[in-house]
């Protein structure tokens, strides 16, 4: 009988499940706990940008909050492989952490130059932290979801 938190790799069919849970957790966290926070820095004036935002982005003109829903659910794709082996409150925090570190990265070297921003938020401290905050909050977000949605009732040991 297994008691620790790291398990075994899944079988195929669990790790199908765990990896479309993880993208629809990603998701789904961006609309609750994303954009909860940023709503939450937002109203506490540590935020200058407004949560659930409509305005349309390039190319295709997808509202901005639906692209960012999108791309969360990728990065819980990926959060769920890098995962997959953990459970409980192991899960919760490395989600967590997976969360604030790596789209926070991405978001300030990859995605932002991309647009023609200033990588790492400009090197301004606070809006350096509400990235790492909102980020945090998703991997948490997500990491709930991978939890009680993620593996069967009956796992196979």
């Amino acid at each position: 009988m297994d008691t620790h938190a790291l398990y075994h790799y899944p079988a195929r069919s669990e790790l199908r499940r765990w990896l479309i849970v993880g993208f629809l957790s990603g998701a789904a966290s961006v609309l609750l706990f994303h954009q909860g926070a940023l709503a939450l820095l937002h109203a506490l004036q540590l935020a200058e940008r407004a949560p659930y935002s409509f305005a349309p982005t390039a190319p295709w003109g997808v509202p901005q909050v639906w692209s960012l829903a999108f791309w969360g659910g990728v990065w819980g794709a990926l959060l769920a492989a890098s995962l997959a082996r953990l459970d409980g409150a192991r899960l919760l925090v490395s989600a967590t952490l997976f969360g604030a570190v790596l789209p926070t990265l991405a978001a300030w070297f990859l995605v932002a130059p991309l647009k023609a921003q200033p990588v790492a938020a400009g090197w301004v401290l606070a809006a350096m932290a509400v990235g790492v905050i909102v980020n945090a909050a998703w991997g948490l977000g997500t990491g709930i979801g991978l939890a009680l949605f993620g593996r069967s009732a009956h796992r196979p040991h």
